[in-house]
C-alpha cells in the first residue's frame, strides 16, 4: 500500500503544494501558476486539488499532510487579543494551546502536530519549522553526508542556520534570529532602487552589472559587520534599516538615506548611473556575507558537501562564486530554494524523520506540473478557432525558425516547479544577434532593458562557452562566459561578461535537448537564448490557454504547443 505525503507552503509568498508517494516526488505546483496571481499568499487549495487528482487519491488516503511553518512557536509568547476573544469557534485550534503554553516554560520542538479525524480515516498534519523545512532540501540533494546553509528574511524566529545531513537525517548545529537577516538587507536595498521588495531582487542583480562598487562599498559595508573566529554569523546596523518594523512605511530609515546621500529612487524615475552603482555596491555586500558563512559552515563540519536553500539561494551571482571562493567541493542548490520549495522540504523530512523512511530520492529535475494531452491541447485550438500545423519534428522546426531571428514560445509536457523555465515553458530566441535581448525585453517580457538572459548550452559542450563550469541544471549559478565566445552569443553575455547558465542534458530534457542540437547543426553553436514564458506581472504560463493568450498579446513570432505550430 502506498504512502503518500502532502507538503504545503502557506505561510509566506508564493504559496505551493507538492506531493510525494513513498518518497518519490510525484507532483508539485506553485499556487500562482493556477490561479494566475503573481506571488500569491492565498493558502493552495487549486494546488492540492491538482495533487491529489495527480496521483489519484483523496485527502483521507495521505498518511500526513507537512507545513513549512511551526505556528506554535509563534503561540509560546501570550497574545489575549488574538487568544481571549476568538472571532469564531474554529480560532479555539490556536487560543487553546496559546492560553496552556504560559504553564510551559520549556521551548516548542521543531515538530508539532494535529490529527484530523474524517469520515473515511484519519491523517495527521505536521508543522515543521520553516528553516528545518528548508534545510530538508538535503534530503532531495544527491549527497549522503553535507553541510546546509539555510538563509532568507526569516522564519518563525530565525534568519539563518547551519545544518548537518547525513543519510536520512538532518540536523541543525547553529543559528541566528531575525533580525540579523541577509534576505532583510538584500530586500531594503530592493525597495532602495525602487523596485518591489520580496519581489524584484532579480532587477537589482541584473542592475548590479552594470555599475561600478566602489562609489558606494565603503558605505555599504559599514552598514554590516562580520563576525571572527568562533562567532559565527554577520551582524546590520540596524539604526539604517526597517525592515523588521513590519508597521513602517519603508524597509530603509532615514539614517539610510541620510548615510548613502542619495535619496531612494521612485518606480517612476529612470536608473541612473548612481542607483546602479549602489546596485553592485549592495549586491557586492550580500556576497560577501553569504561567502562568510559559507566559509564558516565549513569550518564548522569540513564537509566538502554544501546544500544551501532558503531565499538567499536565489542569488545566482553569488551562487557562482561558492565553489570558487569556499572550501566546498560540491555544491547542490534545488531549483526552488525559496519558500515554494520549502513544501518539499517540509514533505521530506516528515516522510523520513517522523515516518522512519529509510529509503531516499535524489531530486533529478523539476518538472513536476500539470501537463497536457494532444487531445486537450488541439482541442482548446479548435475551441479558439486558431488556426495550427502539425509537425513531425517541433524540436527541428523550433530551431530553423529560432534559427531565422525568430523568437518561440515553447511549451512542452509538465510545468516546471520553482521560478526558472528550464526548457518547457520557455521563450527562446537566437543568442548570435546582438539586438536580440533588447526586442525580447521590450516586444514581448515588457521589462527593464538591462534585465538579462539565460544561455541554455547542452552539457557536453558547455566548457567552451563558461570559465569555472560546474553543471548547472537549474540555472542557479551565474558564471563568466569565456572571453572569445562573448561575441558569438552576445544576447546573452551581461555587461560584465557573465551568464547565468542552464546546463542540458539528454537526460533531463530530452525535447529541449534536441532543439539545441539542432539548432547547433544549423548554426554551429550549441547554445539558445531562454526565459520564462511570460510577461512582466504575470505568472509563467501553466495551461495552453495562458500560452495563447501571452503569445497573442506579446511580440512572439510563433508558438510551439507539444507538436502544434501556431503563427501569426
Amino acid at each position: 500500500m502506498n504512502e503518500f505525503v502532502l507538503g504545503i507552503n502557506c505561510a509566506g509568498f508564493n504559496s505551493s503544494t507538492v506531493l510525494l508517494r513513498d518518497g518519490e516526488i510525484v507532483s508539485a505546483v506553485e499556487e500562482e501558476r493556477l490561479t494566475r496571481q503573481k506571488r500569491t499568499r492565498r493558502f493552495p487549495i487549486e494546488g492540492i486539488k491538482f495533487c491529489l487528482t495527480s496521483a489519484g487519491i483523496e485527502i483521507e488516503n495521505l498518511t500526513a499532510i507537512a507545513v513549512s511553518w511551526n505556528p506554535f512557536i509563534n503561540l509560546e509568547t501570550f497574545s489575549r487579543a488574538n487568544s481571549d476573544v476568538t472571532r469564531f469557534l474554529g480560532e479555539l485550534l490556536y487560543s487553546v494551546p496559546n492560553h496552556l503554553l504560559q504553564l510551559h516554560s520549556s521551548g516548542i520542538s521543531d515538530v508539532s502536530v494535529q490529527q484530523l479525524h474524517l469520515e473515511k480515516g484519519k491523517t495527521s498534519v505536521f508543522y515543521v519549522r520553516h528553516h528545518l523545512s528548508h534545510a530538508a532540501s538535503y534530503l532531495v540533494s544527491p549527497f549522503e553526508d553535507a553541510a546546509i546553509l539555510t538563509t532568507d528574511a526569516f522564519g518563525e524566529r530565525q534568519s539563518t542556520s547551519f545544518s548537518r545531513g547525513h543519510l536520512t537525517e538532518v540536523t541543525e548545529i547553529w543559528s541566528q534570529n531575525f533580525p540579523h537577516s541577509l534576505g532583510g538587507f538584500y530586500s531594503t536595498f530592493t525597495e532602495y532602487l525602487g523596485f518591489q521588495p520580496q519581489s524584484d531582487e532579480w532587477k537589482l542583480m541584473g542592475a548590479s552589472a552594470f555599475g561600478d562598487p566602489k562609489r558606494f562599498r565603503e558605505k555599504v559595508r559599514c552598514l554590516y559587520s562580520l563576525s571572527e573566529n568562533s562567532n559565527l554569523g554577520f551582524e546590520l546596523n540596524l539604526s539604517h534599516f526597517d525592515f523588521f518594523q513590519f508597521h513602517t512605511p519603508h524597509r530603509y530609515s532615514q539614517r539610510l538615506k541620510d548615510h548613502l546621500g542619495l535619496p531612494p529612487r521612485g518606480q517612476d524615475e529612470s536608473l541612473n548611473q548612481s542607483y546602479f552603482d549602489l546596485a553592485a555596491a549592495a549586491q557586492e555586500a550580500f556576497t560577501d556575507i553569504y561567502l562568510h558563512l559559507l566559509r564558516q559552515l565549513h569550518d564548522a563540519t569540513g564537509s566538502p558537501n554544501v546544500v544551501i536553500a532558503g531565499g538567499c539561494a536565489l542569488n545566482s551571482l553569488a551562487n557562482g562564486r561558492v565553489l570558487v571562493d569556499t572550501d566546498f567541493e560540491n555544491c547542490f542548490i534545488p531549483p526552488v530554494p525559496d519558500d515554494s520549495g520549502a513544501a518539499l522540504g517540509a514533505a521530506s523530512y516528515v516522510h523520513h524523520q517522523i515516518l522512519k523512511r529509510k529509503k531516499r530520492t535524489v531530486m533529478r529535475h523539476n518538472y513536476l506540473g500539470p501537463k497536457y494531452s494532444p487531445e486537450e491541447i488541439i482541442a482548446t485550438l479548435k475551441q479558439y478557432q486558431i488556426p495550427y500545423e502539425l509537425l513531425e519534428n517541433s524540436s527541428r522546426t523550433a530551431a530553423q525558425l529560432i534559427s531565422e531571428g525568430k523568437v518561440i514560445g515553447w511549451f512542452q509536457d509538465r510545468l516546471e516547479f520553482g521560478d526558472r523555465a528550464l526548457g518547457n515553458r520557455s521563450i527562446l530566441a537566437d543568442p548570435r544577434i546582438p539586438e536580440m535581448a533588447d526586442r525580447v525585453n521590450q516586444a514581448i517580457k515588457y521589462r527593464e532593458s538591462f534585465r538579462p538572459f539565460a544561455p541554455a548550452v547542452i552539457l557536453e559542450k558547455a566548457d567552451r562557452y563558461f570559465d569555472d563550469l560546474t553543471p548547472t541544471p537549474y540555472m542557479e549559478r551565474v558564471l563568466p562566459i569565456v572571453s572569445s565566445a562573448r561575441k558569438k552569443i552576445p544576447a546573452v553575455t551581461h555587461r560584465d561578461g557573465t551568464g547565468r547558465l542552464q546546463t542540458v542534458s539528454d537526460a533531463q530534457n530530452t525535447k529541449f535537448y534536441k532543439l539545441i542540437c539542432e539548432f547547433e547543426a544549423i548554426t554551429g553553436v550549441p547554445v539558445v537564448l531562454n526565459t520564462s514564458f511570460n510577461v512582466k506581472g504575470e505568472p509563467i504560463v501553466c495551461s495552453p490557454s495562458d500560452a495563447l493568450r501571452t503569445f497573442y498579446t506579446s511580440g512572439l513570432d510563433a508558438l510551439i504547443i507539444e507538436n502544434c505550430l501556431v503563427s501569426k
